[in-house]
């Protein structure tokens, strides 16, 4: 569901959601209204803890380990429009900025037609130094994957490698790059697996302990991660990197001895075998979260406005697929959909075992009813003493 009105008519509609949540057939559901009231009262702290509990239930099932982590950025397209960005110095609208640069030209009166031609011979017409969305603030213009430009949210999952659970997610500026929004995650990582780890020592002292001993020791991320500064900093938390480097030119490493040990023993681990499974199996990991989350979750275009407001919802959106890794361990299915499609298999599977038994039966019947003749050896006319 992608806003309040569809998961408020959804509680309404299904029964099955009814029995959860408790509420009577004779009885209403809450409003979209009340779902937006109650996230606006309570705040980002609560959703935090709610998130670490829900980390912390998963770990009690040993589906964390926190001892490889592998990190990737999505944007999320935010809710508003380009057509109603303001200028931040002086407030103007789009259209009336495009108006005093056609006044500037000699054009008093200009019209549609002389607006999009001066917009076409700018440069660098949208800068998020200059312009700003008034109805959200903290929306900056990105450009999403499939190459248009709309006001976005940037959201970075730090996910568990061994079982693809979400130790962190984070929201920032669309305009930051990967190698600033990295520093902010693995920092709320860090936090949520020391978190974890006093958690499980005070819960079961005696027993042997689910999380790694190591927490944060590897940290695999894409090339748009790479650079001297952010491999220098995971080597010296300590840590091991795996991110493969872009194509440059020949670098100078004059008085950086250090970055230059980093990035070559970054390089030599990224080149092994054990660097290039972590990576394959870090584009299967994140990309699931991510189509779990934002596509398959209706996530990809929210319809809140604020980084505290929609961090909110996102903390207990991605808490909820976590918990699909329960359900996946428990059930083999970690949606309702798969699950409903499993017996679907098991019948098709069971049909196509025994039609495949009768085809063979049919033959094997087929074969021992008409037996095959022995063959007449001819005999020599001049008797069985022959040699011939």
């Amino acid at each position: 569901m992608d806003s309040e009105r569809g998961i408020a008519w959804r509680a309404a509609d299904s029964l099955g959601l009814r029995e959860f949540l408790r509420v009577g057939l004779d009885e209403e559901t809450p409003d979209h209204s009340t779902i937006s009231r109650t996230r606006r009262l309570i705040d980002v702290e609560t959703h935090r803890k709610v998130f670490l509990w829900v980390l912390g239930v998963i770990a009690d099932r040993g589906l964390l380990k926190g001892k490889t982590v592998g990190v990737d950025a999505t944007t999320l397209e935010a809710n508003a429009a380009m057509r109603s960005i303001v200028r931040r110095d002086n407030g103007a609208s789009y259209d009336g900025f495009l108006t005093g640069l056609a006044r500037q030209s000699g054009i008093e009166t200009p019209t549609r037609e002389d607006l999009a031609r001066i917009d076409r011979k700018r440069k660098k017409k949208t800068s998020n130094q200059e312009w700003m969305s008034p109805s959200d603030p903290d929306a900056r213009i990105a450009k999403m994957k499939d190459g248009t430009t709309h006001l976005a949210h940037k959201a970075e999952h730090a996910v568990d490698m061994e079982s693809g659970a979400v130790i962190a997610v984070t929201l920032q500026p669309a305009d930051q790059g990967d190698t600033t929004t990295i520093q902010e995650t693995l920092a709320e990582t860090a936090q949520n697996l020391a978190h974890l780890i006093e958690r499980e020592a005070e819960k079961a002292p005696d027993q042997e302990p689910q999380l790694s001993g190591e927490p944060l020791a590897e940290i695999v991320c894409d090339k748009g991660y790479h650079s001297n500064d952010t491999v220098l900093k995971v080597q010296r938390a300590p840590a091991r990197s795996y991110i493969p480097e872009p194509k440059r030119p020949r670098r100078n490493w004059a008085g950086k001895a250090d970055e230059q040990k980093a990035v070559y023993a970054n390089r030599r681990r990224v080149q092994g075998n054990y660097g290039k499974r972590l990576l394959k199996k870090r584009g299967e990991l994140i990309e699931r979260s991510f189509a779990h989350c934002y596509e398959t979750g209706a996530m990809r275009r929210v319809y809140l406005r604020g980084h505290e407001t929609v961090l909110k919802r996102q903390l207990i959106h991605v808490g909820a697929f976590n918990l699909s890794l329960i359900f996946r361990q428990t059930l083999g299915a970690g949606t309702p959909r798969e699950l409903r499609n499993r017996p679907s298999r098991l019948i098709f599977v069971i049909l196509w075992s025994s039609s495949a038994l009768q085809v063979n039966s049919a033959a094997f019947t087929s074969t021992s009813r008409f037996p095959e003749r022995p063959t007449k050896i001819p005999q020599c006319h001049r008797g069985p003493t022959c040699h011939r």
